[in-house]
């Protein structure tokens, strides 16, 4: 992995807005490159900016008149003074050419508002915490886990992400190494990293995608915990054959969404 790191927010001030606007032009700070195809990236963050962890955006990248929009979701904490994203370059993309080209110091636009209901407040009260992510699906998990009371509210936090190589394992030191952070260290909580890998022989332990790694219960079995809906809460962000799967074998077994405003047992993110 690589990156490439420039001065930080003090170097580039803070970004006025303009509040006939829906958006901010912040600053880039930092890009990671994970692999020539997969980045994650840090920018600005304009002050009045709020969102809860699990929440999307709308980045714009582009000429003034041609502007190219698409959603991300925050990846940094809620408390930070700059916002982290992850992204998958496609090539050819309208968004990802602009985004590829992008480097420390450039100006990207940031819609003022945030979005979505992958948040753990679409939950009703629960022991155990899943988040299922699959690619680029961790972004919002990584946010959320970088809450500290989600660690206060939960006995345990189970993530699986899954990926085709063990590079695209994005932050995999770094959730690994959460529970000694500081503002974690009398959290109840404990963590359960599950690394996922379905093509690279070898390179993890769980090597097949999650929902058939579900219906044949080792995913629970390397967690060394039931998924029950009685006291587990379950949140999915990745591919649209993946979350359609999940919701279909968790509705099976008792899990519900949010309706109505009575919390359910699961949260999927829609703006994929």
């Amino acid at each position: 992995m690589g990156a490439i790191e420039e001065p930080g927010l003090a170097m580039f001030g803070k970004p006025a807005a303009d509040p006939k606007e829906k958006w901010t032009t912040e600053r880039v700070l930092s890009i990671r490159c994970w692999t020539p195809t997969l980045l994650s990236f840090r920018t600005t963050r304009y002050r009045g900016f709020r969102f809860t962890p699990g929440h999307y955006t709308r980045l714009g990248l582009g000429a003034d008149d041609d502007l190219v929009w698409r959603p991300y979701s925050m990846a940094s904490a809620a408390y930070d003074d700059f916002l982290e994203f992850i992204a998958v370059l496609v090539p050819g993309g309208a968004f990802s050419e602009p985004l590829r080209r992008l480097r420390a110091g450039d100006p990207i636009r940031i819609d003022k508002a945030s979005y979505g209901f992958l948040t753990v407040d679409q939950l009703a009260p629960g022991k155990d915490l899943w988040l299922l992510a699959s690619g680029t699906g961790l972004g919002p998990f990584l946010s959320i886990l970088r809450d500290p009371a989600v660690w206060k509210n939960y006995q345990r936090l189970i993530v699986a992400h899954s990926v085709r190589q063990s590079t695209e394992l994005a932050w995999r030191d770094e959730i690994a190494d959460m529970p000694k952070g500081e503002l974690f260290a009398e959290a109840k909580a404990t963590l359960t990293y599950l690394p996922v890998v379905t093509r690279e022989p070898g390179a993890a332990v769980l090597a097949e995608r999650i929902p058939l790694l579900l219906a044949d219960g080792r995913l629970e079995q390397e967690a060394a915990t039931p998924l029950s809906s009685a006291i587990s809460r379950v949140l999915v962000c990745g591919n649209p054959e993946m979350t359609r799967e999940l919701r279909q074998w968790l509705a099976a077994r008792g899990f519900a969404t949010n309706r109505r405003g009575v919390p359910g047992q699961m949260a999927f993110e829609k703006y994929w």
